[in-house]
């Protein structure tokens, strides 16, 4: 409850956030969070680890209804991972901006690359997110020419390709998540009479 109060907060004030707005945040009593936490920088270590964790997206995976169309699942499966990235874009950036996280130790979310999880959770990570995707394309299992791991695998790569692609227009632009949805399940050539 509280780390859920407090992720917009961080996200909006970075480490210039307070225990106090917190509290209000969670509709709690600030001495509330100290019996919760050691300081505001376990507070902050928390919010970090929410962030980067993948149990909200899985959650948001795991809703997706299996009897929606293939690419329906996949297109609101690239929206859920777009939005868990932007949401630990959003945090870690914040902390960033305000401070927190360079040159310091942090806790064990913030550990080894600086700020993200540690190699063997980020690997944890990865794994449970195309576990999450492999499930949505179960139904679809024998309309494959590859195994719905290698399929899972070229969604996540591709989806995490369009995310780091730098904003640009018109043709320079990352590909939606429809364009994205339409290369991994029928390519690139023109399926037109002629064409290749």
């Amino acid at each position: 409850m509280i780390v859920a109060a407090a992720l917009p907060l961080v996200a909006e004030y970075g480490a210039t956030v307070t225990t106090s707005q917190i509290a209000r945040a969670a509709g709690i009593g600030e001495a509330t969070i100290f019996r919760a936490f050691k300081d505001k920088e376990e507070v902050l270590d928390a919010c970090v680890a929410e962030a980067v964790g993948p149990d909200h997206v899985l959650r948001e995976l795991a809703s997706i209804s299996l009897d929606e169309p293939l690419a329906t699942r996949l297109t609101e499966a690239a929206e859920a991972l777009r939005a868990h990235m932007e949401r630990m874009g959003t945090v870690i950036g914040a902390l960033h901006a305000s401070g927190h996280l360079r040159g310091r130790a942090a806790g064990p979310a913030a550990r080894d690359a600086g700020d993200g999880p540690p190699p063997d959770a980020r690997a944890r990570s990865v794994a449970a997110l195309r576990h999450g995707i492999i499930e949505l394309l179960a139904p679809d299992r024998t309309a494959f020419r590859l195994s719905p791991e290698k399929v899972a695998s070229a969604f996540l790569g591709l989806l995490f390709t369009r995310l780091q692609s730098p904003a640009a227009e018109g043709d320079d632009a990352p590909l939606t998540p429809e364009e994205l949805i339409s290369v991994l399940l029928h390519g690139t050539l023109d399926a037109s009479p002629g064409s290749a």
